[in-house]
């Protein structure tokens, strides 16, 4: 009797550990840490290109598309400071995310057209978050977007269109899509969708800084219009409880050729 007890405790043992092996595992980080930096110019600031003078009867719209000269936008350096702008940096993909992280918080992101230029030039949205498309101008403009995976969108927004337009994105994309007016072919824009947070785009300074990263080593990329990728494995050791500064991460005017 006693021997067929302890045969009982044995089996029941092997079942318990077999359903325990093919229960899901739920993978979390060992920890979180936040990076931050600057992305530089290394040599003379690029002067930017005068893309409409101002007063230019040739312009279409002139009236509001050349009220004031604009230059390009393609690469943007701060004199002051050197400082590139609209750079992308970002994880392919996330396998951990902060619990705080897991939803956007802001549901809606805007994207506005002031002067017949699309504001902000380089967007990051997440694949829970909606795209208000407004404009300021009293002219009209059309958004075309340009998405890999993504249904592409092309409408035209009515003057003064306040209240906007809502556009989703329920895919990650694989890069940066190109965003579009064709009634005004100048106007150009860069949307980055993705499911996670780990996402940025440098500032006028050219700063950024992602938080609540998994702590540990993370591989990002780094993108540009002009150039594509500067570089597709920038790894980073993230740790736990602390903010990394990277410093100055630096490229010469042949990285963008």
């Amino acid at each position: 009797m006693q021997k067929k007890n302890i045969s009982q405790v044995l089996l029941a043992a092997v079942l318990i550990s077999g359903l325990n092996f093919f229960a899901p595992v739920a993978a979390s980080a060992a920890g979180w840490g936040s990076i931050t930096g600057k992305f530089v110019f290394d040599g003379p600031v690029p002067e930017r290109p005068v893309q409409r003078k101002k007063g230019d009867p040739n312009v279409k719209d002139a009236a509001v598309c050349a009220a004031d000269t604009h230059l390009g936008n393609d690469l943007v350096v701060n004199p002051d400071n050197k400082g590139i702008q609209n750079i992308f940096l970002y994880m392919r993909r996330a396998k951990d995310i902060h619990p705080d992280l897991k939803e956007s918080k802001d549901k809606t992101v805007v994207f506005d057209q002031k002067g017949c230029t699309f504001e902000p030039h380089a967007l990051i949205v997440r694949t829970d978050q909606k795209v208000i498309v407004k404009s300021d101008d009293p002219v009209a403009h059309n958004t075309h977007t340009f998405p890999i995976k993504n249904q592409a969108v092309n409408f035209i927004l009515a003057p003064k269109d306040r209240e906007g337009k809502e556009v989703s994105n329920p895919i990650p994309e694989i890069l940066p899509m190109q965003v579009k007016c064709d009634i005004h072919p100048w106007m150009t824009a860069y949307w980055f969708v993705v499911d996670h947070p780990y996402a940025v785009v440098s500032d006028a300074d050219g700063k950024f800084t992602i938080k609540n990263l998994p702590a540990g080593k993370q591989t990002f990329r780094i993108w540009h219009e002009k150039k594509g990728y500067l570089d597709r494995s920038f790894n980073v050791n993230v740790k736990d409880g602390e903010t990394l500064d990277l410093g100055e991460i630096k490229y010469k005017a042949a990285d963008f050729k």
